[in-house]
This record gives C-alpha cells, structure tokens and sequence, in this order.
C-alpha cells in the first residue's frame, strides 16, 4: 500500500485523496468537537487561517516561478555547451549500439533500456551455459545468479514493453532492475570463477558486465530526465490550483462573515473552502512523495548495494 501511495498511484489521484483527507477531518472536527462551532462564530479565526493560506499561497507560487527558474537553466547554454553534451549523448549511444549488437541505439526512453535489458538476459543466458562445465557448487551459484537476472530481465523487459516516457511505468521498471546488485556479483564470479572457465565462458561475463555498466548511466539519465518532467507538470498544476485556492481565500477573508451563519451551514463552507485552499499544498506533497522515493532508491550509481533486496538470495555470500 505504501509503494502503490509513494510511487505507482496517479498524483491526481493522490491529490484527491490527500485533499478528501482535509475535507473529512475538518467536517470531523467542526461537527463532533464540543464548543468547535462556537469557536469560529465567535472568534476572528476564520479570518486568520485564510489570511495565513492566502500568504502561504503567494509564497508558493513565487518558489514554484523559482522551481521552473532552476530546472530551465539546466537547459541553457551556450553553443559549445550544448555542441558537448550533444556529442556525450551521441558516444554513449554508439557505445550501446555495439553492446547490443545493432547499427543505430533506439531512440525512444522505454525501447533503449528494453534493448540493454534484452542484451542482460541474454548474456545471462550464455553465462548460464558455460556454467555447464563447471561441477559442484561453482557451476550451481553461477547458474544461480544467471537464472535469476534472466527471469529479472524478462520481467523488466515485459513492464518496458510499449511504455511511453513522462509515464511513471518506464522510471518504474528501471527501478525494478537490480543493476548494482548484479554488477557486484558478476564481477565476484568472473574473478572466482574466472580461471575455470572456457574463453565463451568468461567473454559472457565480460559482455554481462558490460551491458550492466552501461545500464546505470541509461537509466540515471531518463530518470533526470523524469525528474524534469515531473518538476515541470508539477510547477503547471501548482499555478493553475492557485488560482482558485486565492479567489477561495481572498473571498472568505474579504466578505464572509462567521456571525451571518449557523454553524450546521458555516461547518462545511469553511471546511470546503479550506481544502480548496490547500490544493496547491497537496498537489505539492503528492509529487514530492514520489520525485523523493524515487531519489532515495537511486542514491547510488555503479557497484554499490545501499539497501536489502529480494536478491541477497541469489546464492553468492557477502564477502
């Protein structure tokens, strides 16, 4: 439930609930807490919370114009700036070319990290027959480890199929692909291993562990790329939602009167009024939520393990 909340579930639908949370406890507590009505009809602080989420409102759309300040001068520069990161971007896709065993790298986000998945598992696969020379337990840990990144990159080639970047499921199914974990092991087992192996034996560790090398910076890259994405359609829902969280605001502040009401009425004008107003809040929380779940699982690139995973199992031990 808490990955689905973090990261799988539409933000709309994460702002929805967020927001049907405010809506339900200020409803909750305006009714069933004893003196709550009496409270906001005899006291000025109905007009202190909106005067405060009318300048909370302000605030935040004058960080989200700094927000999109930031992630637009990443894309600017001068010719020779962008000559280079052109011709950075131009290298690594030949060398992904070669890895792959193609002409021209795809293109597209979904369709480049499915072909290096693809070239994973079949990598593995070679690995998993020259561990047929082997007896006893190093022909079992290699085809171990070998069954089990071809079962991942099936799975993980399977979830990229037809994805479309600026959807959560291309970043979600790179996330799905322990690289760093294998990396580790590939290299333990061709330096165990190594010398008891036939040279296909040990020119499929090399391709294996070359592929996944190349696989961190892939997919750190598209998930930079999300990132902006993501700040972007952020920033565009955060100025849209304030619109009417201001109007909502400035409206109560300016002509609604607390003594005019009975407070079964005043209850729920409040509490729908106040949510409006926190939209803004919420949508904000709901892509953060995300956008920091997503930083924390990646926090490390290349061959470093920060956290448990299902594969501990995969039958090599920690050294």
């Amino acid at each position: 439930m808490t990955a689905w909340l973090y990261l799988d579930a539409d933000r709309r639908l994460v702002t929805g609930l967020l927001s049907s949370l405010v809506l339900g406890t200020f409803l909750a507590v305006g009714t069933l807490l004893p003196g709550a009505g009496a409270a906001i009809t005899s006291s000025d602080s109905i007009d202190t919370l909106f005067q405060g989420l009318l300048t909370a409102t302000i605030t935040g759309v004058t960080l989200v114009l700094t927000l999109n300040q930031v992630v637009l001068s990443q894309e600017l520069g001068a010719a020779g700036d962008q000559r280079e990161r052109m011709r950075g971007a131009t290298t690594f896709r030949d060398d992904v070319a070669d890895a792959v065993g193609t002409t021209v790298s795809p293109a597209e986000p979904s369709t480049f990290l499915r072909a290096l998945v693809r070239e994973t598992g079949a990598n593995a696969h070679r690995v998993h027959d020259a561990a047929r020379t082997l007896d006893g337990d190093p022909g079992r840990e290699i085809e171990t480890f070998a069954d089990t990144v071809c079962a991942d990159a099936d799975r993980v080639a399977d979830g990229l199929d037809g994805a479309q970047f600026g959807e959560f499921d291309v970043v979600s199914s790179a996330l799905g692909f322990e690289y760093s974990r294998k990396l580790v092991v590939a290299r333990r087992l061709r330096e165990r291993y190594g010398e008891r192996l036939d040279a296909e034996g040990r020119a499929a560790f090399d391709d294996l562990i070359a592929v996944l090398r190349l696989f961190g910076p892939a997919r750190e890259h598209f998930k930079t790329l999300y990132f902006q994405w993501d700040l972007i359609e952020l920033s565009r829902r955060i100025l849209w939602s304030a619109v009417p969280a201001l109007l909502v605001s400035g409206t109560v502040v300016a002509f609604v009167d607390p003594a005019g009401y009975d407070v079964g009425t005043l209850v729920p004008v409040i509490a729908v009024a106040t949510t409006v107003a926190l939209v803004p809040f919420t949508v904000l929380l709901a892509y953060v939520l995300r956008i920091a779940t997503i930083a924390k699982r990646t926090l490390s690139i290349g061959p470093f393990v920060l956290r448990e995973s299902d594969e501990d199992g995969i039958g090599v031990d920690r050294e």
